[in-house]
């Protein structure tokens, strides 16, 4: 009897966010989630980055940009920002957003994915963003060396990832035991939650390899996702969001934060 061929898993590939680009306006940008995490970002931002606010045309490269949300709030501070993202849809998005605010001459979009920051030859830059893409890439440790690679000699590094700690702490609020016990895998994803969360052990030792080191570390969204009832986001966003500034850059809080912001320097 002829032996039956054992068919061969794909491999795994890097999520591409076209076809979900109006679910992100809708269901990330335009909520409470987002608006924490740009308040958070933003905060992160003017206090760690000191020339931000003080001086004008510096180099920014924003990866992964997306609907340009902070590359057009940097852009309207004098400064030139490059926004390279795989998703062409989402490019218009932010090419119209620029062109509504007067942003042209300070923005530059190109579409493309992260793994071809080698081959652009965009030069290095001041301050590099990448906010919410290691999660959904299948090489992560190569991508961090590739931002990097981006950076001045001076520049700065803000990354902003999907925290694997707090991803098992908030399935065990919601009581998802099977799917914890699983090591948080399941067959389907679904379509917004992201592939790949990434340990603060892991990300620890390849900031050890990459050379680069800590300057800030903080939690986004510390408190919203454990909220037992989510409409007192929308009846107290206010006092929220103010709690979540007050306590995202200390422990245990950081590490709790459904995503982790760092920014980061070369060592």
């Amino acid at each position: 009897m002829a032996r039956k061929k054992q068919q061969q898993k794909p491999a795994p590939t890097d999520r591409n966010f076209a076809e979900l680009t109006h679910k992100f306006k809708n269901n990330i940008y335009g909520t409470n989630k987002g608006k924490i995490r740009e308040a958070v970002l933003k905060r992160d931002l003017s206090a760690q980055v000191d020339w931000l606010t003080q001086s004008s045309g510096k180099r920014i490269l924003d990866v992964g940009g997306g609907q340009g949300q902070l590359a057009l709030y940097l852009a309207s501070l004098g400064h030139h920002v490059t926004v390279i993202d795989i998703s062409e849809e989402m490019l218009e998005l932010a090419k119209t957003r620029a062109h509504e605010a007067g942003l042209n001459d300070q923005l530059h979009f190109i579409h493309a994915p992260l793994q071809a920051l080698d081959t652009l030859n965009l030069g290095q830059f001041d301050l590099v963003l990448c906010h919410a893409v290691l999660e959904w890439l299948v090489e992560q440790q190569s991508a961090l060396m590739l931002l990097k690679s981006q950076l001045s000699e001076t520049g700065l590094l803000s990354l902003m990832y999907f925290n694997h700690e707090a991803h098992l702490m908030a399935n065990m609020v919601y009581g998802n035991f099977d799917y914890v016990q699983k090591g948080l895998k399941v067959k389907q994803k679904v379509g917004l939650s992201p592939n790949k969360p990434i340990s603060q052990t892991n990300m620890a030792t390849w900031l050890d390899k990459a050379k680069l080191s800590v300057m800030q570390k903080t939690g986004v969204r510390c408190f919203h996702d454990y909220l037992r009832e989510l409409n007192k986001a929308d009846e107290g966003f206010d006092a929220l969001l103010a709690l979540e500034l007050k306590y995202n850059r200390k422990e245990p809080y950081a590490s709790l934060g459904r995503y982790t912001h760092l920014m980061l320097k070369q060592a």
